[in-house]
Parts: C-alpha cells; sequence; structure tokens
C-alpha cells in the first residue's frame, strides 16, 4: 500500500490536490489562513509522517507543474490590481520595489549570519529568498480584514510585483553564487525584469484586444482563451531568458485586469478558482519535500533569524520606503506587521536546495528549511493577528456606513430621501444620466454608471455600506445587483425588490442568493414611481397597538396596491428596511408608502390590525 501511493506519480499530484482544496476548505470554516493548513498537511502526508505522499517521485514533472501553476496564480495577480489606485500609491510601491529589496536582503543576510553563523554566500541567499511576500497570503488577509484602500493597495501591489523582482534577484544571487560572474549577473536581473515587461504587456495588450472583439473569441471560450495564452506567454518568456516569465505572467494579468475586457468578471472568478486548487496542491507537494528534521535542525537560532525578520528588518525597510509617502505612523505601523511569505518563496527555495544539490552543496535543504519556517511563522503569527493589529492602529475601512439604493427612479429616489431624513447616509446608483441629474437636483448623492460594475461599486463605496437596496422595476437586475454587493464588495445585508412571483425569479431564488426579500411582499415600483411623481403618495408612520393577526410583514394582494411597509424604526429613531423576517411586536412604529386616492382603504386595514396613525405636524406629500 505505501509503494502504491507513494511511488505512483499521478496518484500524488490528484492526492496533492484532493487535500489542498479539502485543506482550504477547513481554513475557511475556521476562518484561518489556508496556509497554516497546507503546511500541516502536507507534513503530515510526506514521508516523514504518514508516506502517502513523495514529491521525489514527480521527478523533473514537480518543476513543470511549479511553473505552471505560479503563472496562473500571479497573473491572476495581475489581474486584481489596479492601475489608478496603483498610481495613487506610486512613490511608496517604487520604493518597496527597489529600497525595499536592498533592506529586505541585507537584512536577512545580517540575520543568517548574526544567529546560524553562515557564511556570507549562504546568508545573502537567504536574504534574497525572503525577499517576496506573495499574494497567495497577502490577498485573502486583506479581504478578511478589510483595512484601509491605501494601505490595501500598497500590500497588494507590493506582494504581486515583488514576487518577480524577488524571483529574479534570488535566482540571479544563486547563479552568481555557482560561479557565473558578478558583472554578468548584475546585467542579468535587470535584462531578465525587461523582457517580462515587454513580453508581458506585448501579449496581454494582443489577449485584451482579441477579448475586447466578439468574432475573435466566441462567448463561452474567454476563460480557457485567457488561461491558454498566459501559460503560453509564461513560456514563450521563460524560452527566451530563463527567470523572466513571472514578470511576463504579472504584468499580462495587469494588461487584461485594466483594459475592460469582456466577461472579466468571468475570467476572474474563474482564474480565482483555479489559483485557489493549484496554490493547495503546490504547498501541500513542497511541504511535503522539506523534511521535518532538517527545520527542527535550526533550532533556537533560526527561531532568532525569524523574529528578526518580522521585528527589524519589515520595519526598517517601511520606515526607509515611506518616508515622503504621506501615510500616517499608524499606516506605517500596520505595513511594518504585515508580511507574510507565500508560495513563490517556497518554489523559489526549493528551486534552490535542487540546484545546490547537484553541485554538492547542502546548505540547499537548510536554505529550504529556514524560508519554510519563515513562512510557518509569517503567515500562523501575522495572518492570525493582522485583524487584531488593524483593530489597535485604528486602520480598518470604516464600516456599517449608510446605504446604497440602486435606482434613480422616482420610487428609488424617495427611499433615498426617507433614509437621508432620519440621518442615514445614502448613495443612489444608477446608468440612466437624466434620472441622476433628478436625482441631484433633489439633494441626493448619486453615482453615475452599471451597478455591477466593478469601478462604480468603488466610487460608491459600497464596501463602507451597512446595507445595499436593489429597488428597480426589473427584479432580475435587483438579485444579481444583491449577488455582487454580497459577494464582491462584502456588504453585510442585501436586499431585492421582487417585482412578482412566476417561473423566472421564485422568491427562493432571493434567499438562497443571501438576499432579503425588500419590503417583505412582492411590489411594484414602476407603478409607485408613476404614482409618486404625479404625487399621489404618502409616507406615513403607524404604531402598532396590539399584535393582532399576527405579526410579519406580509400583506393580502388587494391591500398592496395601496399600500407598502416600508421601513421600520427603531428606538433611536433610526430606519431599518423591512425584509421577510421583519416580525411587528406591540409599539412598532413603521413607515408605509400609502396611495392618497386610496387612503381610506388603507387606514381602515391598518386601522384594523392594531396600527394607530401618528400624526405630524405638516404631512407633506411626497414628491
Amino acid at each position: 500500500m505505501h509503494h502504491g501511493f507513494s511511488h505512483n506519480p499521478a496518484l500524488t499530484v490528484a492526492l496533492a490536490m484532493a487535500a489542498g482544496v479539502l485543506a482550504q476548505t477547513l481554513a475557511r470554516h475556521l476562518r484561518i489562513p489556508g496556509i497554516v493548513l497546507l503546511l500541516a498537511v502536507g507534513v503530515i502526508l510526506g514521508p516523514d509522517v504518514a508516506g502517502i505522499l513523495d514529491p521525489e517521485v514527480l521527478g523533473s514533472a514537480l518543476d513543470v507543474l511549479v511553473g505552471f501553476s505560479v503563472a496562473v496564480i500571479l497573473f491572476d495577480g495581475g489581474l486584481n490590481l489596479h492601475a489608478k489606485r496603483m498610481k495613487s500609491q506610486a512613490p511608496a510601491i517604487r520604493m518597496l520595489l527597489t529600497v525595499g529589496v536592498v533592506v529586505t536582503t541585507a537584512g536577512g543576510a545580517l540575520a543568517a549570519r548574526a544567529f546560524l553563523g553562515w557564511a556570507w554566500t549562504p546568508a545573502l541567499l537567504f536574504g534574497t529568498l525572503v525577499i517576496v511576500t506573495g499574494p497567495t497570503v497577502v490577498t485573502p488577509l486583506l479581504r478578511r480584514i478589510r483595512v484601509r484602500k491605501n494601505i490595501e493597495t500598497i500590500l497588494e501591489t507590493e506582494g504581486v510585483l515583488i514576487d518577480a523582482v524577488g524571483a529574479v534577484v534570488a535566482v540571479v544571487a544563486l547563479e552568481i553564487a555557482l560561479g557565473q560572474g558578478f558583472a554578468e549577473g548584475a546585467v542579468s536581473a535587470p535584462t531578465r525584469l525587461a523582457l517580462g515587461l515587454a513580453v508581458g504587456a506585448a501579449g496581454g495588450l494582443v489577449m485584451a484586444m482579441l477579448l475586447r472583439v466578439s468574432w475573435a473569441v466566441p462567448d463561452g471560450f474567454e476563460t480557457i482563451f485567457t488561461l491558454s495564452l498566459a501559460l503560453a506567454i509564461f513560456q514563450v518568456s521563460n524560452a527566451i531568458i530563463p527567470e523572466s516569465g513571472i514578470m511576463a505572467a504579472i504584468v499580462a494579468g495587469v494588461v487584461v485586469g485594466n483594459a475592460g475586457a469582456r466577461s472579466f468578471k468571468e475570467i476572474r472568478e474563474f482564474k480565482e478558482q483555479l489559483t485557489v486548487m493549484l496554490i493547495g496542491m503546490l504547498f501541500i507537494l513542497l511541504a511535503a519535500d522539506v523534511r521535518v528534521a532538517d527545520v527542527l535542525a535550526l533550532g533556537k537560532p533560526g527561531i532568532y533569524v525569524v523574529l528578526a525578520l518580522m521585528f527589524v528588518v519589515r520595519p526598517l525597510n517601511i520606515l526607509a520606503c515611506t518616508l515622503k509617502s504621506g501615510l500616517s505612523w499608524r499606516e506605517k505601523a500596520f505595513l511594518s506587521w504585515v508580511a507574510p511569505r507565500g508560495i513563490v518563496a517556497a518554489a523559489v527555495a526549493s528551486l534552490f536546495a535542487e540546484r545546490l544539490g547537484h553541485h554538492g552543496e547542502t546548505i540547499g535543504t537548510e536554505l529550504r528549511a529556514l524560508v519554510f519556517l519563515v513562512i510557518a511563522a509569517t503567515v500562523v503569527v501575522q495572518g492570525a493577528t493582522a485583524g487584531v493589529m488593524a483593530r489597535l492602529l485604528k486602520v480598518r475601512r470604516p464600516s456599517g456606513k449608510g446605504f446604497a439604493v440602486f435606482s434613480a427612479d422616482p420610487f428609488g429616489r424617495l427611499i433615498a430621501r426617507l433614509l437621508g431624513e432620519h440621518g442615514h447616509e445614502v448613495v443612489i446608483i444608477d446608468a440612466d444620466a437624466t434620472k441622476c441629474r433628478e436625482a441631484e437636483k433633489e439633494g441626493l448623492k448619486v453615482v453615475y454608471g452599471n451597478a455591477l460594475d466593478e469601478n462604480v461599486l468603488l466610487r460608491s463605496q459600497m464596501d463602507t455600506r451597512r446595507a445595499a437596496l436593489g429597488v428597480t422595476a426589473n427584479e432580475a437586475l435587483n438579485l444579481l445587483f444583491a449577488r455582487v454587493a454580497l459577494t464582491d464588495a462584502q456588504v453585510p445585508l442585501v436586499y431585492a425588490a421582487s417585482v412578482r412571483p412566476g417561473p423566472e425569479i421564485q422568491r427562493r431564488q432571493f434567499t438562497e442568493a443571501g438576499a432579503r426579500l425588500l419590503f417583505g411582499n412582492e411590489t411594484d415600483p414602476e407603478l409607485w414611481s408613476v404614482r409618486i411623481r404625479r404625487k399621489l403618495t404618502e409616507a406615513e408612520t403607524w404604531i402598532r397597538e396590539s399584535n393582532h393577526d399576527g405579526d410579519g410583514p406580509k400583506l393580502p394582494t388587494e391591500a398592496l396596491s395601496w399600500l407598502l411597509p416600508l421601513f421600520a424604526e427603531d428606538k433611536e429613531g433610526q430606519l431599518l428596511p423591512i425584509d421577510q423576517k421583519t416580525r411587528f411586536g406591540k409599539g412598532a412604529r413603521v413607515v408605509w408608502l400609502v396611495h392618497t386616492e386610496r387612503r381610506e382603504q388603507a387606514a381602515e386595514w391598518l386601522t384594523s390590525h392594531g396600527w394607530q396613525f401618528v400624526p405630524v405636524a405638516e404631512p407633506q406629500p411626497v414628491q
């Protein structure tokens, strides 16, 4: 059984892939960084414990797997980088990719020499290996803790671009250590980066242009088209000059991600899922390839090196690179704390161990063991405490800040105006320029554009909102908006108006998508917009005097034609959108929208169901 498992290359890859996905699934449920479990599972399944996985049986195929996987992972990282946001933080990013490389290399080398007593050559090799941070750890971490945009942009961009710079610097350093002349190596590094930049830019531009033309790439082929070209760009660049493909893959991703390519959302979702699978497989295989005895042999000096990187080298790096950045001391402190290493550090360390081993150098295994100790320590410690640090340093993005309303129709404007009158910050999103101008004339804050577009969501600060409300006359759009707000912007509460029950959009689809049924009933926003335009509506507050006939928001069909429950008032007078879960207990205050031509019927129905009208000094018709 042992022989069948550990000496079967195909089974090794399949089991690593399955174990990687299962480990990350469990990590998601436990709300811990996935790499923590991946490293542990890799060691457990490896030769030192269970003996189920032995990466050595893959031979040279492991290098091919690592290369293709890193290409996809870093192309995906490039897709997520926004050019405008990068430009806003360009000085700090530029310093981190230049001065930061020198500081980290020198600091890592000094730590290894001081605590482990290594000679300068292996110490400097270690310094180059820990230059990289990596999007595989940083990006999921930032999505979870949601810090200020400027910090997020710096860390995300550094995590992606530093992988290319760090990997090239490390490989060049290795080549110099193995006998290549220093002068030749000094020229080799910028040459590789420049070639990768050129190949990636050209390939990304061609890819983006073809994706924008519907006849060039048929519908449904966009994702596989992008994947195949990304891999080709990576390998072509590597074929011209080895190790230049990482930069090419990243740049191609940046170009495609900022070109407004057709089906970009589907491409990114596919790449993200593929990236999760590949990260899991790679970490399992690379962790299984590390001997536990090698890590334990580092002892306390190895731990001291890790502590020096975290508490001395990284803060000095940030201090040197952000002197004139305009960042506050709190933001700099958080940047100093977050620098977990990821898949590129692990992959390059394994490459070092292999190449040094071929030259009879045993230091390669120690280098790999120390790098994996750095990865494990930084991911566990910084990943687990980043949220606490963000809270203590007060660098989290503000959350629960008002509402976003999708629709500038009269009905949508009414909803926004009522929320604003009760002290809530409200923004309306709509792609109709005329309706947006009407909303602005009423003093409402408006973001013009497609509510499903990522840039529009960013401009509306959707991720800081307390809730998002889809109130258009198109229930399918309302549902889609709710899904985007929930999954992309992580808005804690999303509501969608359902126009009518039918075969296309069922009520259960709203709850399955994580959306709440706005108003707790099917309604007709278009009809209410017509009435509002004709000044045939009033928003009235009624208080519940009893629990007569139940306490839910569901109304009979007839009553819904002239009456609609909009909001419940809390004790502080703040409005809460009504949904299917709202309950009207005794003393509940609710804002109802009433059709004035049927006000007598509405008042009679409300009174008969235990409600009492709350008069205002001068009731005004809704404009």
